[in-house]
């Protein structure tokens, strides 16, 4: 009987590994193949559509992406140029100024007149060019109300008028497009 038992214990043995390798085999195909689960009543073409659609939407998407950092890429590049050629406009307004001052100083018979003939039409250039280029000045005059937005009290004297007005203006301030670029250097009258 122990020889029968024997072949039953192989038996059992080739049972068991028959069953696991199934179980193995199976599992890979459930992985190679994922199932797909289809709603009752959506036909394979329905099904085939929306796929389409699927595609039609992820390539409508990467083109928009690509689009968008294309806008981005070409918005940088106007940002750069913007700043490095910002001052292109007052430089062209400045160089005839320098043409005036340089013709100036050939000239060979220079009298007072003619210079100072040559310097004002040259202010005159460079005034039009501040003015082109919304560069103003702050010239406040004696007596206006100090405003520390504009103007830069660097001392303050005794003086018959109201305290913290202007006295004196000591050095010209300017804004350009509405910016304080430096501020007027003023002296202001004391409190009494």
């Amino acid at each position: 009987m122990q020889e029968q038992d024997k072949p039953v214990e192989n038996t059992e043995t080739i049972a068991t590994s028959i069953d696991i390798e199934a179980s193995s085999t199976s599992s890979e195909q459930n992985q190679a193949e994922p199932e797909v689960l289809m709603e009752p009543g959506v036909s394979a073409e329905t099904l085939a559509q929306l796929e389409a659609k699927v595609l039609e939407l992820q390539d409508a998407f990467m083109r928009a992406k690509a689009e968008g950092e294309n806008i981005r890429r070409r918005a940088q590049e106007d940002i750069s140029k913007a700043h490095k050629f910002a001052i292109e406009s007052f430089a062209e307004s400045l160089v005839p100024v320098k043409d005036s001052l340089e013709m100036g100083l050939k000239v060979e018979t220079q009298t007072v007149e003619s210079i100072k003939e040559g310097v004002e039409m040259t202010l005159k250039q460079l005034n039009s060019a501040f003015e082109k280029n919304r560069l103003l000045e702050i010239n406040p005059q004696q007596g206006d109300k100090l405003d520390p937005t504009k103007h830069q009290a660097v001392s303050m004297v005794p003086a018959e008028q109201e305290a913290n007005t202007i006295v004196a203006v000591l050095q010209k301030g300017y804004t350009i497009a509405d910016r304080l670029l430096r501020p007027a250097l003023v002296t202001v009258a004391q409190a009494k």
